[in-house]
């Protein structure tokens, strides 16, 4: 998928490195996981990557990260929503800009980036703070409350749900663990909702 990837989007491209859901706190296994794909994506010459590790105590868990720094090189690294996991966020944010973290993607520790709003300015405003990338429920009907506190990049799915092609469709087995999960249906890019977004942003710069 990396190499397709590459090899067909013209705009840069940052790959999460991510092994599983759940916590932040690695094995030893999941974490060799980690490096391999970060070295993958070096290698094969994306501009950056994404990902984040953390301590049982909610802390950065610095040697791993950077283990992670050294192997990804002269890449951008985004620390992602592991940060929104994190025990201290400022303490967290002091650590990641020792790494050399490129950004760090937040809701500002909340369910959705428009509720920790407050939070994620109070580290835009923090002293040699990363780059501060808003994330989490940000969309082109509340981009403007973003964009009109100073957040300089956001990170949106714009996601929309598809429906298969599928003609034949077995309705009486699933192959998701959620057994509520439509089967026939798939979340993709919305480009009309990029665009409209691409669009809001645009129009806030040229003021």
């Amino acid at each position: 998928v990396l190499k397709s990837v590459r090899q067909r989007v013209t705009i840069p491209v940052h790959p999460i490195i991510r092994p599983r859901g759940g916590d932040f706190c690695y094995s030893d296994g999941e974490f060799a996981a980690i490096l391999e794909d970060v070295r993958t994506v070096r290698e094969l010459g994306f501009p950056g990557l994404v990902t984040g590790v953390l301590d049982v105590d909610g802390n950065v868990d610095m040697p791993r990260m950077e283990k992670i720094m050294a192997a990804a090189g002269p890449l951008a690294v985004t620390f992602h929503r592991a940060f929104d996991m994190c025990a201290n966020p400022l303490n967290t944010l002091n650590n990641l800009a020792e790494l050399g973290i490129a950004r760090v993607l937040t809701s500002g520790q909340k369910s959705d980036a428009l509720q920790g709003l407050s939070k994620i300015m109070e580290l835009i405003a923090h002293r040699d703070a990363p780059i501060i990338m808003a994330g989490a429920g940000v969309r082109a009907e509340n981009l403007h409350h973003f964009l009109d506190a100073g957040v300089l990049e956001v990170h949106s799915s714009a996601g929309a749900w598809q429906a298969s092609p599928m003609r034949y469709r077995n309705q009486g087995l699933s192959m998701s663990s959620d057994a509520h999960a439509d089967e026939y249906s798939r979340y993709v890019v919305d480009g009309a909702a990029v665009a409209e977004m691409k669009g809001i942003i645009e129009r806030h710069q040229a003021k």
